[in-house]
């Protein structure tokens, strides 16, 4: 029997995730005047196909093939179809500033979120007192 729903689950993935992400627009932003350094990104798709792959299905059969059950990681690929500098860096500092601005609300929402989950719990469990 499980005590908690997924949706803590969902939200610590959720979570991981936006920190890569700004993790990763942190560095773009530290090298915008690196020579020849590409800037990366995030990739949610192939972390949505991992986590998708962790689902049960319901087997009728011995004979069914079970999903398999990896470790969702998120990649982080570069970018590597455009230049913005002459010295071959293709960092957007615009770009990337408001990536961080947007990604910030996003953690900052999810964080609100699962506070919110953890003191519904805790209601509970004082009795809702």
């Amino acid at each position: 029997m499980k005590i908690f729903s997924n949706t803590l689950n969902s939200l610590e993935n959720a979570i991981n995730y936006s920190s890569m992400k700004q993790k990763t627009i942190a560095n773009n932003i530290a090298n915008v005047d690196t020579p020849n350094y590409k800037a990366k990104d995030v990739k949610f798709s192939q972390s949505l196909t991992n986590e998708m792959q962790k689902l049960d299905a319901y087997k009728s059969d011995h004979r069914h093939v079970d999903f398999s059950s990896t470790k969702s990681q998120f990649n982080v690929y570069t970018k590597t179809n455009s230049t913005y500098q002459q010295n071959g860096n293709n960092v957007d500092i615009d770009q990337e500033m408001a990536n961080m601005a947007k990604n910030q609300i996003h953690f900052n929402a999810l964080v609100d979120r699962i506070s919110g989950k953890y003191t519904s719990l805790k209601t509970v469990i004082q009795g809702g007192r």
